[in-house]
């Protein structure tokens, strides 16, 4: 009898090390192979599906589950230990730094890329140069009308429209661009990137803010061109707005960080084991995703950029 209990308890106890050791799928988790999820800033959709197809084509023991959601949700996700690796537009803070070693966890946070936030128009909006401080009263409701930007505008008022409260875009614009002061209290959210193209496509008097990789055309693998269905309007760094000094979301421009709202796209890794999560990030730091990264429109962290001279068409 004692050793019919004992023989049930080793059953026991191998089953548990093996759900430890596997993933949902029963699969062993190691740096090839396993069953995750991911969270992911709804802005980078596109580049993380194109990412994850060809990932999962190279490593076929290797299931990954991206959640697209707000950067708010994602580094949540993260702090709860519902995913171990997040794409963001930012770093982990100190306190959620703190948070982690708390609980003796070291996490990493991994510069993929150099994205930057988009501003674009209906394609008959004839306003193509905008700058930095104007763009700034804009977000901050000081500036309301087109007239203000142009004297024989008939648009009437600004409808400024981003993807969601909590995304990172707009979080960048409001530390970075605005420097903490208050957003109007007009500007309208939509859920996604793709919702508020959409919406400025078919509303003259919008004003949407969306990640630069979702302007390009994917027809073009140049990257020199941009959405048919908007209109991407240059960002002057100066009070003067002068189409000699406007600067669009062209690859070179981030690279060199002459767009003025030019930002850095992370990777956020929790992965005390350095398993499926690490591998993923090895694979989106490498040679293939960072090329990926560059045929998409954004600046690869680790690959040459190759600055072409373009010229200009307002």
């Amino acid at each position: 009898m004692k050793r019919k209990y004992l023989f049930y308890l080793l059953l026991c106890v191998l089953a548990c090390t093996a759900c430890h050791s596997s993933g949902k799928s029963g699969k062993e988790e190691t740096l090839y192979s396993g069953e995750i999820r991911i969270a992911v800033d709804e802005s980078f959709k596109p580049i993380m599906e194109e990412e994850l197809q060809v990932y999962q084509a190279l490593t076929p023991e290797a299931v990954i589950h991206p959640i697209y959601c707000s950067e708010v949700e994602a580094v949540s996700l993260l702090l709860k230990d519902s995913v171990r690796l997040a794409v963001t537009h930012r770093r982990l803070t100190e306190e959620e730094l703190a948070s982690f070693h708390a609980r003796k966890f070291f996490p990493e946070s991994v510069r993929l890329a150099t994205s930057g936030v988009a501003l674009i128009t209906h394609r008959n909006n004839p306003d193509s140069v905008i700058t930095v401080e104007q763009f700034r009263r804009i977000m901050t409701g000081r500036m309301t009308q087109w007239k203000e930007l142009n004297p024989q505008s008939a648009l009437g008022a600004i409808q400024v429209v981003f993807d969601n409260p909590n995304s990172g875009l707009l979080h960048y614009v409001m530390d970075s661009i605005c420097q903490g002061t208050a957003l109007s209290p007009s500007l309208k959210a939509q859920k996604t990137n793709e919702e508020v193209i959409d919406y400025v496509s078919s509303t003259p008097s919008a004003l949407g803010v969306i990640g630069a990789n979702w302007i390009g055309d994917q027809a073009d693998t140049t990257r020199l061109s941009f959405h048919q269905k908007v209109r991407v309007m240059a960002v002057c760094p100066t009070q003067e707005t002068n189409t000699a000094h406007g600067f669009k979301p062209y690859q070179a421009y981030l690279a060199l960080r002459k767009y003025p709202f030019t930002a850095d796209v992370f990777l956020l890794v929790n992965d005390p084991k350095g398993a499926l999560p690490t591998g993923l990030m090895t694979f989106l730091t490498g040679d293939r995703g960072q090329r990926i990264l560059l045929k998409s429109g954004l600046v690869p962290a680790t690959q040459p950029v190759r600055i072409v001279n373009v010229k200009d068409d307002f």
